[in-house]
């Protein structure tokens, strides 16, 4: 099923590898207002990560093994590098603080995402965040869906978004986005950034995301109605993306039709 539920998924796929939004990072300005939007799919895909290990591990006292010990050790695995991973100056750091640093190196705004993080911080909720703020539509949407996933409380529909619209998908992506943007930096201007992406690369690529696909065929067994509502938790997961590139693609084009006035 993981096969057929994949090779369903290619248009949607190649969409996202291929997208058009990476041949238009040409300068700092357009690398910015990438980050400055990126930075929420950074920041929410630790709320799926949390929300697997909330249900699939016990985090409550008194403990007690639950679940498949495969599993823990997958959620608890890639909760440990995306929380205290090491950054490029070998000390630990989550990837969510590294991806703010390169936004500081580069020059982006981190006004957006800290008000957000601001008013999460003092138990507002979530879903009255999203539609309240300023935000770009595109970013509203993403954000929206993923707490829609998280807040179902439906592990393999937490771990349809979390494998097939992040971690199966993350090493091809973020290869296309670093082969076409570092083309157009220096390579001192874009160290940062550049590792962001590749510990990514590196990480879900040789371990994490096979293993997360190994969990969702667990979840879902022989169940023909959890594969159902798997493969439509990925084309929702994966749509969404899009239209969060897209987003991005039509704030540069905006902002660069503007300055060419």
């Amino acid at each position: 099923m993981i096969k057929e539920i994949n090779a369903s998924l290619a248009p949607l796929t190649n969409q996202l590898i291929n997208h058009s939004l990476y041949k238009k990072i040409n300068t700092p300005k357009e690398l910015q207002i990438f980050m400055e939007h990126h930075i929420f799919a950074v920041w929410d895909f630790m709320s799926l990560l949390t929300s697997l290990q909330e249900i699939l591990t016990k985090t409550t006292n008194p403990w007690l093994p639950v679940g498949d010990p495969e599993t823990r050790y997958l959620i608890n695995e890639i909760v440990l590098a995306e929380e205290t991973d090491v950054n490029i100056h070998g000390k630990r750091q989550s990837h969510f603080e590294m991806y703010l640093d390169a936004m500081n190196a580069a020059g982006a705004n981190k006004k957006k995402i800290e008000d957000l993080l601001m008013q999460v911080s003092h138990g507002t909720d979530i879903f009255l965040v999203i539609a309240t703020s300023e935000l770009p539509i595109s970013i509203k949407q993403f954000l929206k869906h993923t707490f829609e996933v998280v807040y179902s409380r439906e592990p393999h529909k937490i771990a349809s978004a979390f494998t097939f619209g992040r971690e199966g998908l993350i090493p091809d992506m973020f290869s296309a986005i670093i082969e076409k943007v570092q083309k157009n930096f220096p390579e001192d201007d874009l160290s940062l950034f550049k590792y962001y992406f590749d510990r990514h690369i590196e990480l879900d690529g040789d371990e994490h995301g096979p293993m997360a696909f190994k969990m969702v065929a667990d979840l879902c067994g022989n169940e023909d109605i959890k594969w159902d509502e798997v493969k439509q938790t990925a084309e929702r997961s994966l749509t969404s993306r899009i239209e969060l590139w897209d987003g991005i693609e039509s704030e540069i084009e905006a902002k660069t039709k503007l300055e060419n006035a």
